[in-house]
């Protein structure tokens, strides 16, 4: 997951908790149910990312073993 993301999630995360805590001082449900909705939206781009971020990674372990096994068979 890039910086960029991180920060945005978590400005975006932020914002939505003072909106949600905003909405319950003021009993505006409205508010309160944006700022909920922002923070879910947060964290399921959170997620998303480190959906990708596996994906990469599991990406490069099998370069890496098929590499190895290619190098094993080479070597005989």
């Amino acid at each position: 997951m890039g910086i960029d993301d991180k920060a945005n999630n978590a400005v975006t995360n932020h914002v939505g908790a003072a909106k949600e805590a905003t909405g319950k001082l003021t009993g505006n449900e409205r508010l309160e149910r944006e700022g909920q909705q922002d923070q879910a939206e947060a964290k399921l781009r959170d997620a998303g990312e480190k959906v990708k971020d596996a994906a990469a990674d599991i990406g490069g372990n099998i370069k890496d073993a098929a590499r190895k096994l290619k190098d094993g068979f080479s070597k005989d």
